[in-house]
């Protein structure tokens, strides 16, 4: 969902890649749904596996709640954003998570250099 709202609020200024540490077989249809209302196409979106080579190819790093299932790349800057796994919950909580993540991104986009 993060990788999906950062892409959209980008606008191109930034590369997205999106990975997990226990990626699902799909996308979970709420989230589908909510990243629809907010205006974000994933016709070709699916859950990845988180690598070393994701995390080497990346100069922020954000991660949601992984703890020290995350691999740590010496170089890069991590962000870790106290947000609720969205699998399961219903509609209502996971538009509330979409809207968390929103605010991170808008305070990430800011800090940004030229952004």
């Amino acid at each position: 969902m993060a990788a999906a709202l950062l892409k959209l609020r980008a606008g191109g200024r930034v590369t997205v890649s999106s990975a997990g540490t226990d990626p699902a077989a799909e996308v979970e249809p709420e989230v589908a749904q909510v990243l629809h209302e907010a205006g974000v196409a994933l016709e070709d979106a699916f859950p990845k596996p988180l690598t070393d080579e994701v995390i080497q190819a990346a100069d922020i790093v954000v991660t949601m709640g992984c703890g020290d299932a995350c691999p740590v790349v010496p170089g890069r800057r991590y962000l870790d954003w106290p947000v609720a796994d969205p699998d399961g919950a219903p509609i209502d909580a996971v538009r509330a998570i979409r809207d968390k993540i929103d605010v991170h991104i808008t305070e990430l986009l800011t800090s940004l250099p030229g952004h």
